[in-house]
Order: C-alpha cells, then sequence, then structure tokens
C-alpha cells in the first residue's frame, strides 16, 4: 500500500518505481525508448523553432527535465519536454517582454529566464498545494484552447513554408499580409513543404507507429542534397553546436520579475494542466495514481533546470506519451533510453542536422498543428450541450483573437459564467407515479405520470443559494399555481440540494410562509443529516415541524396519505396502493 512506503518514496517516486523494477520490463522500456527518440528528434527541433530559437535548443531542452521527471513524477508513461503549446506561448511571451530587454540578441536569455520563472511558479504551487487548479480547465474549453493554438501554429508556419517575410501585430494582420504577398512565394520552398507535409499524413495513415516524421525529414534532407536545392534558394537549419548545453546562470537584469510572472504563470496554468490531463489518460487502468502537487514539483523542477541549460519552458508531449504506450513502454526507464539516445544525436549527428530544412520542419509543424484538432470530440460537445459548443468556440476565437492567455483567461471565465447560468437556472419540476415503473418521476418525462391528488412533489435539481434562491421560490409558487388540483402539501424533494447558506434558508422559510398562508403544508424529504444539521440552528426545522421532515419519499408521501385518509375517509388518487400499504 502507498501508506506504508517510506516518506522518501513521497518526493522521489521514480526511485521507489525502479527499486520495484522488474527484469521483464526492460524490452518494452528499450523498444519505447528508442521509438520516442526517434519521434521526439525531429518534433522537438521544430517546436524551439516555434519558441523563436535555433532547433538544436529543443534537444537541449530534452535532457534535464527528462532526466528530472525520472525521480519526481509520479507518471510512468508521461514523456515531458518541449511541446507546441508551451512554445508557442514561450515565442508569445518572449516576444512581449524583449522591448524591455533590450532586442532580440537577448531572446535566448529572456527564454531561459522565462522557464526559470515558470519552474519557480510551479514550485510555489507545490508549496501551497495549488494542483486543485486544474479543475478551472473544462473539457470544453481544453478542446478549444487546443483549436486556437492549432490556428496559431500554423499561421506561425505561414513564412517558413512560403520564404515569405510575414508581419503583423496580430494573428489576422500576419494572415492579411501573408495574403497580401501570396504571390512572391518561392516555390521550391512551396514544394517540399507540401510534399513533406502530404508523407507526413501518409507515414501515419500507412503505418502509424514507424517514426514517420523523422523519416520524412531525413528524406526531405536528402531532396535537398541529391538536387542541390540550397542553390536554388532553400533555407536549411545550417550550422548546429555540437555537444551537450553548458550550464549557465543567465542574466536576473535582463527583465523586470514583475513584468515576467504573468507569462509564466499562463505557461505554468497550461503547462501544468496538460500534464495531469495527460498523465491521468495514461494510468486509468493500470493502478497507477497520479500526484497532482507532485507533478507541481517534477514540472517546476524541470522548467528551472531547463533555465539553467539554456533551455526554454517545457511541458508534456501527449503525442510521444501516445506513441511510448504502444511501443510498450513501462517506467520511466524508456526517458532515460530516450536521453542517451539525445545525447548520442547531439555529439555525432550535427552534420545531419544541420541539412533539415526549415520548409520541413514549417510543414511538421503544420502537420502537428492540425493533429490537435480533434473533430470528433467536437461533435461529442455539440451533441451533449450547446452552450458547452459555444464555449469550445469562443475559447478558440479568443485565443486567436487575444492571444494564449488572454484567451485561457476569457476561456475560464466563460466556463465559470455558463456554470453559474446553469446553477443559477436549473431544472425544476413536479414528481408523480408512472404506472408500471417504480418510485416517482417528473411528470414531463411520462405521458401516463399522475400526481397525488392534494400532494405537490417539487424538485429543483441543484444546490441552494444566494444565487438561485429567488429563482427557486418563483418555481415553486408556479408549480403550486398550476397544479391541476388544490395543493394541501407541497413536498420539496430535497435530494439535489445537497449545498445551502442562509440566504436560501431565509428563502425556504418565506416560502414555507407564503404556503401557509394560503392554507398549504410545507414538508421536505430525503433529507440528508448533514443537510439537517445545517438547517437546524437556524431554527427553520422548528418552524416546519420535525414531524415533517422525512428521510425518504416513500414515507413523507405515506404520511400524507394517512393524513388524508383522516380527513376524507379514504385514499388520495394518484397514490400506489404498495406506498400507503407497505
Amino acid at each position: 500500500m502507498t501508506s506504508e512506503r517510506p516518506l522518501w518514496e513521497r518526493f522521489l517516486p521514480g526511485m521507489g518505481a525502479l527499486k520495484r523494477y522488474q527484469r521483464d520490463w526492460l524490452s518494452g522500456d528499450v523498444v519505447a525508448g528508442v521509438t520516442v527518440a526517434a519521434y521526439l528528434v525531429p518534433q522537438v527541433m521544430a517546436y524551439a523553432v516555434i519558441a523563436g530559437l535555433p532547433a538544436v535548443v529543443g534537444l537541449w531542452a530534452v535532457l534535464a527535465p527528462m532526466f528530472l521527471y525520472f525521480f519526481l513524477g509520479t507518471s510512468r508513461k508521461l514523456s515531458i519536454g518541449p511541446e507546441s503549446t508551451t512554445a508557442l506561448m514561450t515565442a508569445a511571451g518572449v516576444g512581449a517582454l524583449l522591448s524591455a530587454a533590450g532586442g532580440p540578441e537577448h531572446y535566448a536569455e529572456v527564454a531561459a529566464l522565462l522557464a526559470i520563472a515558470v519552474g519557480v511558479v510551479c514550485l510555489v504551487g507545490f508549496a501551497a498545494r495549488l494542483g486543485f487548479l486544474t479543475t478551472l480547465l473544462s473539457r470544453p474549453v481544453l478542446i478549444g484552447y487546443l483549436i486556437g493554438i492549432a490556428v496559431l501554429m500554423i499561421v506561425s508556419q505561414l513564412g517558413k513554408v512560403t520564404k515569405l517575410n510575414v508581419e503583423g501585430e496580430s494573428t489576422w494582420r500576419e494572415v492579411v499580409d501573408f495574403l497580401g504577398k501570396i504571390e512572391q512565394t518561392h516555390l521550391p520552398t512551396a514544394l517540399l513543404a507540401a510534399g513533406v507535409l502530404a508523407a507526413l499524413y501518409l507515414a501515419a495513415w500507412i503505418a502509424p507507429k514507424v517514426p514517420g516524421s523523422l523519416l520524412v525529414l531525413l528524406g526531405a534532407a536528402a531532396v535537398v542534397s541529391l538536387f542541390g536545392l540550397r542553390d536554388h534558394g532553400l533555407a536549411v537549419i545550417g550550422e548546429v553546436p555540437q555537444g551537450l548545453p553548458a550550464f549557465r546562470i543567465p542574466d536576473f537584469s535582463t527583465v523586470d520579475v514583475w513584468a515576467i510572472l504573468p507569462y509564466a504563470a499562463g505557461i505554468a496554468i497550461v503547462g501544468f494542466s496538460d500534464n495531469i490531463l495527460t498523465a491521468r489518460a495514461f494510468a486509468s487502468g493500470r493502478g497507477e495514481v497520479i500526484d497532482s502537487n507532485q507533478e507541481l514539483l517534477a514540472l517546476g523542477a524541470a522548467n528551472v533546470a531547463n533555465g539553467f541549460f539554456q533551455g526554454f519552458p517545457v511541458s508534456s508531449s501527449g503525442s510521444r506519451t501516445v506513441l511510448g504506450d504502444a511501443a510498450g513502454a513501462r517506467t520511466q526507464v524508456h526517458a532515460l533510453v530516450v536521453i542517451a539516445l539525445v545525447v548520442m544525436v547531439l555529439m555525432f549527428a550535427g552534420p545531419v542536422l544541420e541539412s533539415f530544412p526549415n520548409a520541413a520542419l514549417g510543414a511538421l509543424v503544420i502537420y502537428a498543428a492540425t493533429r490537435l484538432i480533434d473533430v470528433p470530440e467536437i461533435i461529442r460537445i455539440a451533441r451533449f450541450r450547446k452552450s458547452e459548443l459555444i464555449i469550445t468556440l469562443a475559447t478558440a476565437a479568443a485565443v486567436v483573437i487575444f492571444g494564449v492567455l488572454a484567451g485561457i483567461g476569457f476561456a475560464i471565465v466563460l466556463s465559470i459564467l455558463d456554470l453559474l447560468r446553469r446553477i443559477t437556472r436549473p431544472y425544476a419540476d413536479v414528481l408523480g407515479y408512472v404506472p408500471g415503473v417504480p418510485g416517482m418521476h417528473s411528470l414531463d418525462d411520462y405521458a401516463d405520470a399522475r400526481a397525488v391528488d392534494g400532494l405537490l412533489v417539487f424538485r429543483y435539481d441543484a444546490p441552494i443559494f444566494f444565487a438561485n434562491a429567488d429563482d427557486f421560490v418563483q418555481h415553486a409558487l408556479e408549480a403550486v399555481a398550476e397544479a391541476d388540483t388544490p395543493v394541501q402539501w407541497f413536498l420539496l424533494n430535497a435530494e439535489a440540494n445537497t449545498e445551502i447558506d442562509l440566504t436560501a434558508v431565509d428563502a425556504l422559510d418565506e416560502l414555507r410562509a407564503q404556503l401557509q398562508r394560503r392554507g398549504i403544508k410545507f414538508a421536505m424529504a430525503r433529507v440528508k443529516r448533514d443537510l439537517y444539521r445545517r438547517l437546524e440552528p437556524t431554527g427553520f426545522i422548528e418552524h416546519v415541524g420535525p414531524e415533517f421532515i422525512f428521510e425518504t419519499l416513500p414515507t413523507a408521501v405515506r404520511a400524507y396519505a394517512k393524513r388524508y385518509l383522516a380527513r376524507h375517509g379514504r385514499w388520495p388518487d394518484g397514490v400506489p396502493r404498495e406506498v400507503v400499504e407497505p
């Protein structure tokens, strides 16, 4: 059991997993490590380009994060490192900070400082146990966010796949500028990019488990070399520094801490949410427990270390995690295999990397962007609830129009407002009995449902609090007014009213008083003990009468029926015999 493990395993779960490592897992981890590395090399180089950094920085940014996550992370499968979303947010953040930092020559310095700041934000979150904040990002928000990110990624690569100098202060201005210059497109560059893009889709369709991205980029480099396309103006990555990244302390005076903090916080929130969602997706059914606070520690340490090794902010990669899982990864040992292979690439593969064409990397980014748009999930959201589809599309539009950070803030606010809208205007209905169907059900759901004569059983499907207390009273009084027969008892089915505040208690008491003036008795059923304890100190129980507070609906209906029988000499119409004579 987790509780019986030593305390050090709580903070070093990777070492605990290694202590229980089984020899027959090794082959799966090695194969998965080789597979992920083959996919990772071109991918992280492309993400470094998105971030506005030399392609080799993407490889540098793999080493420290993966190594630290091996010790600190709680997921056995998660692949941490450069990722499209954080790369794009890095580009946006560094670009905004550069004017204060003194110009483009400080770009790498600011990117490293941003990584450290992201790490510090995560570490503060770990110390404050803020892992629960991931709940602010609902599924529609995340889907819409990914759509917006995909659009931004595609627009960011338009210049690279056409060799045009695309400029603009916003995304739509960049698109307008691109369309205005499209006639000046460098044809060899565009043709190579289109060919690479088609080859990537074809490889994913024909052989999804093969590292198609690496093979396609190697093929593109071979085409450039064989046909001498560099002589026709085709741009390549160029000189790649060989060797490992050196430890370097960035100049902390380059940017103001208060200026960098909002960008760091945004990247930390988004990156951490991505980590948790991906880790939990691959932990389900495997006996793993993903500790959200420990994940904050792991992500924080990874980013701080990355900043001191000339990297940029990182998160997790869903595509690499999927690939590793499919290839047989059992533990984070597969990440050690990835690290070893990346080190070999940095030490020996410089000449090969130098020949990778920029247009091919741009096409790879566009390919990755299109994979972020989950059409089946959008359709599922649309079928579930129209308001959630609106949130999805509004989030995507906000990210594209206002930028990543503002878009995420807008999306969270919109989700909370939609939640409040649904809580403050929930579904309310009247219950009755349906022939042949046990229990009580909404009169609106069954054509042959029938209310008990003189008894109005009312259900309000939300906790009652200050924001919906008036709405509750209004719906209750409308139900009384629309009843087919004169109401003698108003019975509140409180099964959904799990939370209540003092404003709501006052509203309940006001409803009770209004009904009493009309000669209608107020009663409650399915009152849980916790709710009863909250109501008792307010005097409400005393006003209603403890004998009119029931634990179940059948006991409440039976109590009403007996009083009806004593008054009228017969059972009320609409009540089943098994209820009054159990």
